[in-house]
């Protein structure tokens, strides 16, 4: 396993797109629920919105849409989180589980108990009780949780202490970010 190739087409994950309705109060629960920090401001109140048709065209958005607010802040070791504020016509709601595409971000911790005190004090809503893992997650102690952030994106804490199996035909391990 781990057979990384010297030069490959990717590093890993460098960032995960959220958007959101106030970047503002996302910012704040980020960093209340889960030690979000601050890296920058890409664009803010100061700032001429991005738009127009080159934006929509570069970024696939509606017709009219406008970003207003853009922010990378950083949760852990782990990759980067731009939160875009937009302004458009045609905003749905955030997606599920069994919707098509990008469905949720996983964050591991050490004490899931502790974590779900952070999460429920800053206006998370957990969507069950700790619950064990799936297969090759599902060693001694495991446990997860899945909870909606107060604007209805779905986020997953993750605990395996006692790491992973894996089976024969796996090409690399789970990374899992340093303590």
């Amino acid at each position: 396993m781990e057979n990384i190739p010297t030069r490959a087409p990717s590093r890993g994950i460098n960032h995960v797109g959220l958007t959101v309705p106030d970047l503002q109060k996302a910012t704040e629960f980020l960093q209340k629920a889960l030690d979000a920090r601050f890296v920058y401001d890409g664009l803010t109140d100061h700032d001429h919105p991005r738009q127009g048709a080159d934006t929509e065209k570069q970024l696939g958005l509606s017709s009219g849409s406008m970003i207003i607010k853009q922010r990378l802040l950083r949760i852990g070791n782990g990759p980067n989180l731009e939160l875009f504020e937009i302004k458009s016509e045609e905003q749905e709601q955030p997606v599920r589980l069994q919707d098509i595409g990008w469905n949720h971000i996983s964050l591991y911790v050490d004490d899931i108990n502790y974590a779900v005190e952070r999460v429920r004090a800053a206006g998370g809503r957990l969507l069950s009780e700790i619950h064990g893992n799936s297969r090759h997650e599902d060693t001694e102690n495991n446990a997860s949780v899945y909870f909606q952030a107060p604007w209805g994106s779905l986020i997953e804490l993750q605990s395996i202490p006692n790491g992973y199996y894996y089976p024969d035909d796996s090409e690399a391990e789970t990374w899992i970010p340093a303590p």
